[in-house]
């Protein structure tokens, strides 16, 4: 015999409500708690699991490399680190002022661990967010060049509240994919974040930009107009072991 209270829970699509109400009309009777209350408790529950649901779907979405948290960050490693504007990142003005993070250092130093830590708690916060390489954007959109689905996929990365470009400089890049960079880069300006990790100060930004000068200045002022730059120096984390043991 159909349960006509289950009927209706499932046509309104409460799922943690259909499969805990019976459990907690129980306890409701068990401990004497109003209707009020049971009926809070049920709605609470519903609430949060479409919560848990909805970062889960973000956080899948976003395409996080890793799962780091600012937690665990070694602070005691690099050789120079701002610990207090990291620190300032995670209260996300910059995303509320539209404004960009550029986080610069050699290999090894945790920009990547801070741009993922900063990805997953924007997506625990709400916000649309993408985790990718440079590579990977210039190498999706160059093969997308001349096609009609090129906006669509231009869209998938200026879409996001917050955009994490990894490993800008890393490799050196065509003129083309120098203009695709700035294509997005433009796109994005005064709109939306964009978390940016290089290996390279940004007067060294024209090797990765086609050493074209015009290109550079184009892409700089749209980046650092609005922007915390965050420089870490040190040895990479990833020699710490063979250092400590000479």
């Amino acid at each position: 015999m159909k349960d006509p209270l289950k009927e209706v829970i499932g046509e309104l699509k409460l799922g943690w409500v259909l499969e805990n109400h019976e459990h907690e009309i129980a306890e409701a009777a068990r401990k004497n708690r109003s209707h009020h209350e049971l009926l809070s408790r049920l709605l609470s529950g519903e609430a949060e699991a479409r919560q848990a649901r909805s970062v889960e779907r973000r956080l899948s979405a976003a395409k996080l490399p890793m799962a780091r948290d600012i937690e665990s960050f070694d602070w005691t490693w690099p050789k120079a680190i701002n610990r207090e504007q990291v620190r300032h990142l995670f209260t996300f003005s910059f995303m509320r002022q539209k404004a960009n993070v550029v986080l610069i250092g050699t290999v090894g130093l945790g920009k990547t661990h801070i741009a993922a830590a900063l990805a997953r708690q924007a997506c625990e916060r709400g916000s649309s967010v993408l985790f990718t390489s440079a590579v990977d954007i210039i190498n999706t959109l160059a093969a997308q060049r001349g096609q009609h689905t090129f906006q669509r996929v231009l869209r998938r990365y200026t879409r996001p509240e917050l955009l994490v470009i990894d490993e800008l400089g890393y490799l050196p890049v065509d003129r083309v994919g120098a203009e695709l960079l700035f294509q997005v880069l433009g796109e994005r300006y005064e709109k939306a974040s964009t978390v940016i990790t290089t290996n390279r100060a940004y007067k060294e930004w024209a090797v990765t930009f086609a050493n074209d000068a015009t290109l550079t200045s184009a892409v700089l002022d749209r980046v650092v107009h609005h922007c915390e730059t965050i420089v870490i120096e040190g040895e990479s984390y990833r020699m710490k072991g063979r250092i400590d043991n000479n």
